[in-house]
Protein backbone atom coordinates (compact mmCIF):
# COMPACT_ATOMS: atom_id res chain seq x y z
CA UNK A 1 0.00 0.00 0.00
CA UNK A 2 1.67 3.41 -1.37
CA UNK A 3 0.12 7.14 -1.06
CA UNK A 4 -0.54 8.24 -4.93
CA UNK A 5 2.82 10.48 -5.68
CA UNK A 6 1.33 11.46 -9.35
CA UNK A 7 -2.00 12.65 -10.43
CA UNK A 8 -4.61 10.21 -9.97
CA UNK A 9 -7.76 9.96 -12.18
CA UNK A 10 -11.16 9.74 -10.01
CA UNK A 11 -13.72 6.94 -10.70
CA UNK A 12 -16.97 8.24 -11.71
CA UNK A 13 -18.39 6.21 -8.19
CA UNK A 14 -16.00 8.19 -5.99
CA UNK A 15 -17.65 11.28 -7.88
CA UNK A 16 -20.97 10.82 -7.64
CA UNK A 17 -21.02 10.03 -3.50
CA UNK A 18 -18.63 12.78 -2.98
CA UNK A 19 -21.39 15.27 -4.89
CA UNK A 20 -18.79 18.09 -4.49
CA UNK A 21 -16.93 18.01 -1.61
CA UNK A 22 -13.31 17.77 -2.14
CA UNK A 23 -11.97 14.41 -3.33
CA UNK A 24 -8.17 12.99 -2.37
CA UNK A 25 -6.03 10.04 -2.90
CA UNK A 26 -5.28 8.31 -0.12
CA UNK A 27 -3.75 5.11 -1.04
CA UNK A 28 -2.95 2.69 -3.90
CA UNK A 29 -2.55 -1.00 -3.56
CA UNK A 30 -0.36 -3.70 -5.46
CA UNK A 31 -3.35 -4.89 -7.18
CA UNK A 32 -4.66 -1.65 -8.76
CA UNK A 33 -6.71 -1.10 -5.95
CA UNK A 34 -7.50 2.75 -5.31
CA UNK A 35 -8.84 4.55 -1.99
CA UNK A 36 -10.27 8.45 -1.91
CA UNK A 37 -10.97 10.36 0.82
CA UNK A 38 -13.99 12.30 0.52
CA UNK A 39 -14.09 15.77 2.87
CA UNK A 40 -11.90 16.18 6.28
CA UNK A 41 -12.05 16.50 9.75
CA UNK A 42 -14.33 14.06 11.82
CA UNK A 43 -16.87 14.04 8.85
CA UNK A 44 -14.63 12.08 6.10
CA UNK A 45 -15.31 9.48 4.40
CA UNK A 46 -13.56 6.91 2.71
CA UNK A 47 -14.27 5.03 -1.08
CA UNK A 48 -12.33 1.93 -2.02
CA UNK A 49 -12.35 0.99 -5.97
CA UNK A 50 -10.89 -2.62 -6.84
CA UNK A 51 -10.54 -4.19 -10.19
CA UNK A 52 -11.29 -7.68 -10.45
CA UNK A 53 -9.11 -9.81 -8.72
CA UNK A 54 -8.80 -13.09 -7.40
CA UNK A 55 -7.95 -12.13 -3.59
CA UNK A 56 -9.81 -8.51 -3.25
CA UNK A 57 -13.79 -8.65 -2.58
CA UNK A 58 -15.33 -5.75 -0.86
CA UNK A 59 -18.69 -7.07 -0.20
CA UNK A 60 -16.86 -9.62 2.08
CA UNK A 61 -14.66 -7.12 3.41
CA UNK A 62 -18.10 -4.99 4.12
CA UNK A 63 -19.82 -7.91 6.02
CA UNK A 64 -16.52 -8.67 7.83
CA UNK A 65 -16.26 -4.77 9.00
CA UNK A 66 -19.89 -5.06 9.61
CA UNK A 67 -19.27 -7.95 11.88
CA UNK A 68 -16.74 -6.63 13.87
CA UNK A 69 -17.81 -3.38 14.52
CA UNK A 70 -19.26 -4.48 18.19
CA UNK A 71 -16.24 -5.35 19.34
CA UNK A 72 -13.60 -2.68 17.92
CA UNK A 73 -13.39 0.80 16.44
CA UNK A 74 -13.37 -0.08 12.65
CA UNK A 75 -14.92 2.27 10.10
CA UNK A 76 -18.58 1.99 9.47
CA UNK A 77 -20.23 0.53 6.58
CA UNK A 78 -22.08 3.24 4.28
CA UNK A 79 -22.79 1.72 1.02
CA UNK A 80 -20.60 -0.79 -1.10
CA UNK A 81 -21.69 -1.80 -5.48
CA UNK A 82 -20.25 -2.27 -8.62
CA UNK A 83 -19.23 0.38 -11.17
CA UNK A 84 -18.81 -1.85 -14.16
CA UNK A 85 -16.69 -4.65 -13.75
CA UNK A 86 -14.88 -2.93 -10.45
CA UNK A 87 -16.33 -3.27 -6.91
CA UNK A 88 -16.38 -0.27 -4.47
CA UNK A 89 -16.73 0.13 -1.24
CA UNK A 90 -17.89 3.57 1.14
CA UNK A 91 -17.20 3.77 4.51
CA UNK A 92 -17.25 6.58 7.57
CA UNK A 93 -14.04 7.85 8.41
CA UNK A 94 -12.83 7.03 11.87
CA UNK A 95 -10.57 9.46 14.13
CA UNK A 96 -7.12 8.83 13.83
CA UNK A 97 -3.47 8.74 11.35
CA UNK A 98 -2.19 5.80 9.87
CA UNK A 99 0.57 4.46 11.83
CA UNK A 100 2.89 4.96 8.63
CA UNK A 101 1.90 8.78 8.40
CA UNK A 102 4.88 10.61 8.46
CA UNK A 103 4.48 12.36 12.06
CA UNK A 104 4.40 8.62 13.44
CA UNK A 105 6.87 7.68 10.87
CA UNK A 106 9.27 10.13 13.39
CA UNK A 107 7.93 8.74 16.34
CA UNK A 108 9.15 4.91 15.79
CA UNK A 109 8.77 3.78 19.33
CA UNK A 110 4.89 5.91 19.54
CA UNK A 111 4.04 3.64 16.21
CA UNK A 112 5.55 0.04 17.50
CA UNK A 113 3.98 0.45 21.20
CA UNK A 114 0.52 1.23 19.53
CA UNK A 115 0.59 -1.44 17.07
CA UNK A 116 1.53 -4.10 19.54
CA UNK A 117 -0.94 -2.46 21.59
CA UNK A 118 -3.74 -2.46 19.16
CA UNK A 119 -2.79 -6.18 17.61
CA UNK A 120 -3.32 -7.31 21.21
CA UNK A 121 -6.96 -5.61 22.05
CA UNK A 122 -7.88 -7.25 18.96
CA UNK A 123 -6.75 -11.14 19.79
CA UNK A 124 -8.18 -10.52 23.04
CA UNK A 125 -11.59 -8.99 22.07
CA UNK A 126 -12.31 -10.78 19.03
CA UNK A 127 -14.61 -14.11 20.10
CA UNK A 128 -13.69 -17.02 18.14
CA UNK A 129 -17.07 -18.59 18.87
CA UNK A 130 -19.32 -16.73 16.83
CA UNK A 131 -16.71 -15.87 14.35
CA UNK A 132 -17.75 -17.62 10.79
CA UNK A 133 -14.76 -16.41 9.05
CA UNK A 134 -11.43 -18.78 8.71
CA UNK A 135 -7.85 -17.85 8.01
CA UNK A 136 -6.35 -21.31 8.81
CA UNK A 137 -3.10 -22.72 7.33
CA UNK A 138 -5.64 -25.36 5.31
CA UNK A 139 -7.74 -22.98 3.27
CA UNK A 140 -4.52 -20.80 2.98
CA UNK A 141 -2.35 -23.55 1.42
CA UNK A 142 -5.91 -24.62 -0.74
CA UNK A 143 -5.47 -21.03 -2.74
CA UNK A 144 -1.51 -21.54 -3.42
CA UNK A 145 -0.21 -23.46 -6.78
CA UNK A 146 1.32 -26.66 -5.94
CA UNK A 147 4.54 -25.33 -6.53
CA UNK A 148 4.66 -23.41 -3.42
CA UNK A 149 2.87 -25.80 -1.17
CA UNK A 150 5.71 -27.85 -1.99
CA UNK A 151 7.99 -24.70 -0.74
CA UNK A 152 6.78 -24.97 2.42
CA UNK A 153 7.82 -26.62 5.43
CA UNK A 154 5.05 -29.06 7.83
CA UNK A 155 3.33 -26.14 9.60
CA UNK A 156 4.55 -25.77 13.30
CA UNK A 157 1.27 -26.58 16.27
CA UNK A 158 -1.15 -24.28 16.71
CA UNK A 159 -0.46 -21.85 19.62
CA UNK A 160 -3.30 -19.72 20.06
CA UNK A 161 -6.36 -19.62 17.69
CA UNK A 162 -7.91 -16.09 17.62
CA UNK A 163 -9.57 -14.04 15.35
CA UNK A 164 -6.86 -12.78 13.02
CA UNK A 165 -7.04 -9.04 11.31
CA UNK A 166 -5.08 -10.83 8.03
CA UNK A 167 -3.01 -7.85 7.14
CA UNK A 168 -1.36 -6.63 10.59
CA UNK A 169 1.12 -4.71 8.33
CA UNK A 170 1.34 -1.01 10.09
CA UNK A 171 -0.09 1.20 8.06
CA UNK A 172 -3.43 -0.67 9.08
CA UNK A 173 -3.04 0.72 12.87
CA UNK A 174 -4.42 3.94 13.48
CA UNK A 175 -2.77 6.22 16.42
CA UNK A 176 -4.61 9.04 17.75
CA UNK A 177 -2.72 12.58 18.21
CA UNK A 178 -1.75 11.27 21.67
CA UNK A 179 -0.33 8.55 20.25
CA UNK A 180 -2.54 5.51 21.90
CA UNK A 181 -3.75 2.90 19.32
CA UNK A 182 -7.17 4.05 18.20
CA UNK A 183 -8.14 1.79 15.53
CA UNK A 184 -8.08 -0.52 12.49
CA UNK A 185 -8.87 -1.20 8.85
CA UNK A 186 -8.54 -3.11 5.70
CA UNK A 187 -10.36 -6.52 7.19
CA UNK A 188 -10.69 -8.29 3.98
CA UNK A 189 -8.23 -10.95 5.36
CA UNK A 190 -10.08 -11.08 9.08
CA UNK A 191 -10.55 -14.96 9.73
CA UNK A 192 -9.80 -17.31 12.61
CA UNK A 193 -5.94 -18.82 12.61
CA UNK A 194 -2.92 -18.96 15.15
CA UNK A 195 -2.28 -15.74 16.73
CA UNK A 196 1.58 -16.25 15.27
CA UNK A 197 -0.30 -15.73 11.32
CA UNK A 198 -0.78 -12.35 12.48
CA UNK A 199 2.20 -11.39 14.46
CA UNK A 200 4.55 -12.76 11.58
CA UNK A 201 3.21 -9.60 9.65
CA UNK A 202 3.38 -7.23 12.24
CA UNK A 203 6.83 -7.89 13.02
CA UNK A 204 8.10 -8.30 8.83
CA UNK A 205 6.19 -4.91 8.11
CA UNK A 206 8.02 -3.00 11.70
CA UNK A 207 11.42 -4.33 9.81
CA UNK A 208 9.83 -2.73 6.85
CA UNK A 209 8.94 0.52 8.22
CA UNK A 210 10.70 1.49 11.11
CA UNK A 211 14.02 -0.86 11.09
CA UNK A 212 14.24 -4.59 12.76
CA UNK A 213 15.51 -2.79 15.84
CA UNK A 214 11.86 -2.21 16.87
CA UNK A 215 10.99 -5.81 17.27
CA UNK A 216 11.89 -6.71 20.24
CA UNK A 217 9.42 -3.31 21.71
CA UNK A 218 6.63 -5.10 19.92
CA UNK A 219 6.81 -8.29 21.23
CA UNK A 220 7.23 -7.06 24.93
CA UNK A 221 4.39 -4.62 24.47
CA UNK A 222 2.43 -7.23 22.69
CA UNK A 223 3.42 -10.01 25.81
CA UNK A 224 5.19 -13.10 23.91
CA UNK A 225 8.31 -14.03 23.23
CA UNK A 226 9.28 -14.11 19.82
CA UNK A 227 9.07 -17.85 17.99
CA UNK A 228 10.98 -17.67 15.02
CA UNK A 229 9.89 -20.78 13.49
CA UNK A 230 6.62 -19.83 13.69
CA UNK A 231 7.19 -16.40 12.44
CA UNK A 232 9.15 -17.48 9.84
CA UNK A 233 6.78 -20.29 8.67
CA UNK A 234 3.54 -17.71 8.63
CA UNK A 235 5.73 -15.11 6.94
CA UNK A 236 6.17 -17.46 4.28
CA UNK A 237 3.05 -18.21 3.96
CA UNK A 238 1.72 -15.15 3.97
CA UNK A 239 4.49 -14.04 0.81
CA UNK A 240 2.96 -16.96 -1.19
CA UNK A 241 5.14 -20.06 -0.13
CA UNK A 242 8.28 -17.97 -1.14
Amino acid sequence: MTIPNEPVSVPAVVTRIAAGRPVYPAWANEVGGLAFQIGEGDGREFVKVQPPHPEVNLHREADKLRWVAPYLTVPAVLAVGREGASEWLHTAGIPGRTAVDPRFKAQPMVAVRAIATGLRAMHDRLPIDPCPYSWSVTSRLAELPESARRRLPDPPPIDKLVVCHGDACAPNTLISDDGQWCGHVDFGDLGIADRWADLAVAAWSLGHDYGDERRAEFFDVYGIEPDEERLDYYLRLWDGGE
